[in-house]
């Protein structure tokens, strides 16, 4: 693979931006490549007629081969160049109160001057951007490095509260001297950190702690470190700097002292515990922090939040050493490209301009990485080096074979059982039976529920394949636990595993006849499809750690958080999953239907009365608002919160559709001309609004003065066509509804086309999904967002004083 290629494969897609642009300078320089080519033409086409032999050894000996140009470009670090044949100089300038780098061209009088000159002036704001870029990022780590340094003082004391309560303290001689141990090996964060950014009220146990106390057994470990150090930096190249700054041994110290219990008294827990109830406190603007209770249970949740925390920002400076590391080998690559094109030896002085800098020079990440493993070690892996690690450092999924093999099997399966159904209905003429339409009115509502998913599981496969193509952070966005997410394979896999499931239980199922002397079905097979919906709800909740336990509860939470909707703040993975449940509303109205058939009617005779029921037609306008409900008063929390206008023309957008799909409800049960009417107007008036969000604010697009005419200044897909195609299709499938109001006789049966006007909002769903998160994933570009955040457990009195 060629360096541009695997530069941007192992770019952090949120800051693109702030890399250097290596495929612009490549440009340059194949300009200046042409433009020496056009002028400069091969010494056999100047001069045909002479010589055109190699360089013999003899006038090697002559003195012809200009050695002495060699020798004015030393390659051996002790020389010094000589500053007539450099083509360059650097030099640190100071503008602004910042520091930036020039970098003088002596040669632009020579003929293609001019192209080297831009060159290095491009050159030059590209290390400047990402100088600037690594210094403002360092800073940010380093104040959070001192905030956690601040949690863990509380955290130790917190530790040896819980563990020493008053009464015994005294006698717990064994339980202090760990706690020295600890808190000696928790101060070694703040030991990277600037002393402009320690604060100036340090505990004073940090004041005479250089570095961790070491044990024998500490020395041991030190050495596994090194190993696995050494192992990784083999994975992981030096950056080209060549400035390795080594790290002296830690200082044993004397008269350590445990934590000081007095930093509890300005500490309060934060409640980060997102609740129904703390969000009506929040409403009654109830204080947030409550006073510290020292039992075990408050110390786990204590340390699960730092654990989290510390992992977090573990994986930040690990991004950060690796921006710092890529950076620097792609000012070396394009360097090189410079003088092999242009026969000078100008890489020689900017990259020790690239190694003196603040970018090649600076250390505080590698050291920060150091302690937060020691501390993350002792602290929160019972001082098991490689548990800890195993945790800060997750390794990646791998693609398994069974997997692929899985997902094609079932595949296979699914396209034999649905082509062997379609032979099965024409051999046995089933749709010219008298049982057709009872079949149709019972069995098909119960089994399009299955199809309605599986649909929407192909669809969202489908956009987690191209989400992965475009390199859209889909796993960062919706908040996946790291290397929980499911590719599009497993997702594959899930759907058609279903899907030929529901597909075996209809062939099972797909009997038009009674048994004569009974005059019922057999009960076993119309019991099939709630067999095969307890299965997916059992499995939904199946607590074992199998079937992708993580990513089944982290569905079960979002889904519980859109049904709680607005008692829990508001996430992207929360409305993301209310609005995939706007377009599954003829599923949701499935289940109600699983629910009365089975509940209340016949199933041996396939008879039920649900349609005329005046509970289940109540039920049947109130399953279907709910999506659009949640999504409402989902709006609305964020309006109140954020004080954003735009959530609250977004909220209207819901009421409207809300208003619109009770009035076409209302019509299908009562065929009026009033009712059509109506329902004809309020459903254009929501769907011309809601097209016209989706296309302007979910999607960014529609930018009259966007250098993409009407479509956004930064787009992932390159060929634009597509964007307006999906916005035909977006319009088109939208409007689908048309035929609920209208009535087109298409000569199906009404269960048949209302299955078929749901599949097609699906598959709209499906589109707008992968424009609404590259959206997404853009705006987290423009402002840098790679992480999350995390709360922590504690609240200092100081931090309160700032807040105010």
């Amino acid at each position: 693979m060629k360096f541009g290629k695997e530069f941007a494969s192992q770019m952090v897609p949120e800051w693109q931006d702030a890399y250097m642009d290596y495929d612009y300078l490549k440009t340059l320089l194949k300009e200046l490549q042409r433009f020496k080519h056009r002028t400069k033409p091969p010494p056999s086409a100047a001069a045909p007629g002479g010589l055109t032999r190699k360089m013999t050894l003899y006038r090697a000996f002559s003195g012809l081969t200009q050695r002495a140009h060699h020798n004015h470009n030393p390659t051996s670090p002790g020389e010094s160049p000589d500053i007539e044949s450099q083509p360059i100089l650097v030099n640190s300038v100071h503008r602004n109160g910042s520091q930036s780098y020039e970098t003088t061209f002596l040669m632009s009088s020579d003929e293609g001057g001019e192209y080297e000159l831009v060159y290095f002036r491009r050159l030059d704001d590209e290390f400047n951007k990402v100088e600037k870029f690594y210094r403002a990022k360092v800073q940010e780590v380093m104040k959070e490095a001192d905030i956690l340094n601040k949690q863990m003082d509380a955290l130790i004391a917190f530790r040896i509260k819980v563990e020493n309560p008053p009464e015994i303290f005294d006698r717990s001689v064994e339980m202090t001297r760990l706690a020295s141990d600890i808190a000696a090996s928790a101060a070694a964060l703040s030991a990277a950190t600037p002393s402009g950014a320690r604060a100036s009220k340090r505990a004073p146990h940090l004041e005479v702690i250089e570095e961790s106390t070491h044990s024998r057994a500490d020395d041991d470990d030190d050495g596994d470190d090194e190993k696995d150090d050494q192992k990784e930096n083999r994975k992981t190249p030096p950056p080209v700097t060549h400035h390795h700054v080594k790290e002296n041994k830690p200082n044993k110290t004397k008269g350590i002292r445990p934590a000081p219990l007095e930093v509890l008294d300005k500490v309060k827990m934060n409640n980060t515990l997102e609740t129904p109830r703390s969000t009506i406190k929040g409403v009654l603007k109830v204080p947030n922090h409550k006073e510290l209770s020292f039992n075990r249970e408050n110390l786990r949740k204590v340390e699960e939040q730092l654990k989290r925390a510390f992992v977090e920002f573990y994986q930040k400076l690990r991004l950060l050493k690796s921006y710092s590391f890529l950076n620097t080998l792609a000012f070396s690559k394009i360097m090189k490209k410079y003088d092999k094109i242009t026969s000078r030896h100008a890489s020689r002085s900017y990259m020790k301009l690239v190694d003196n800098s603040y970018l090649g020079s600076s250390d505080e990440v590698t050291r920060v990485m150091e302690r937060v493993e020691a501390t993350f070690i002792k602290h929160f892996s019972n001082a098991n080096r490689a548990k800890g690690m195993n945790v800060l450092r997750p390794k990646a999924r791998r693609e398994r074979h069974r997997v692929t093999f899985s997902t094609g099997f079932f595949a296979g399966c699914a396209a034999s059982l649905f082509l062997a159904l379609i032979l099965l209905i024409r051999a046995r003429k089933i749709m010219d039976k008298t049982g057709r339409t009872q079949y149709m009115e019972t069995m098909f509502p119960l089994y399009s529920l299955f199809g309605f998913i599986v649909l929407h599981m192909v669809m969202y496969a489908i956009n987690v394949f191209y989400w992965r193509k475009y390199r859209v952070n889909y796993a960062f966005i919706f908040g996946f636990k790291p290397g929980t997410e499911l590719g599009y394979r497993e997702v594959l896999l899930l759907s058609f595993g279903l899907g030929a499931l529901a597909l075996a239980s209809v062939l099972s199922n797909l009997d038009m006849e009674m048994d004569p002397k009974t005059k019922d079905y057999k009960a076993f097979t119309e019991l099939v499809p709630l067999f095969l919906v307890i299965t997916v709800f059992v499995i939904l909740f199946l607590p074992f750690n199998i079937l992708y336990r993580s990513s089944r509860f982290f569905l079960l939470t979002c889904l519980f958080h859109c049904i709680c909707a607005p008692l829990y703040k508001v996430t992207l993975p929360d409305f993301f999953l209310a609005d995939q449940l706007t377009s599954q509303v003829q599923a949701i109205r499935s289940l109600e239907f699983y629910i009365c058939y089975y509940g209340w009617g016949d199933f041996k005779h396939r008879e039920n009365t649900c349609q005329t029921s005046g509970v289940y037609n109540t039920f049947y306008f109130i399953v279907a608002v709910l999506p659009y409900l949640a999504r409402l008063l989902q709006c609305l929390r964020r309006l109140f919160e954020e004080k954003d206008p735009v959530q609250g023309y977004n909220g209207l957008k819901y009421f409207l559709t809300i208003a619109a799909v009770c009035i076409r409800t209302a019509y299908s049960l009562d065929k009026g001309v009033a009712w059509r009417v109506i329902a004809w107007i309020v459903s254009a008036i929501a769907a011309i609004f809601s097209t016209y969000w989706d296309f302007v604010y979910d999607w960014g697009l529609l930018n009259r003065h966007s250098k993409n005419r009407w479509l956004r200044d930064k787009l992932l897909v390159p060929h634009k066509k597509v964007y307006f195609i999906a916005m035909g299709l977006n319009v088109l499938l939208r409007f689908a509804w048309l035929q609920t109001v209208l009535n087109f006789k298409i000569g199906l049966h009404r269960q048949t086309l209302s299955t078929l006007v749901a599949c097609l909002e699906i598959i709209r769903r499906g589109i707008w999904n992968f424009f609404r998160l590259e959206n997404e994933h853009l705006n987290n570009v423009g402002k840098y967002r790679a992480f999350k955040s995390v709360p922590l457990p504690f609240n200092y009195d100081e931090d309160d004083d700032k807040d105010e």
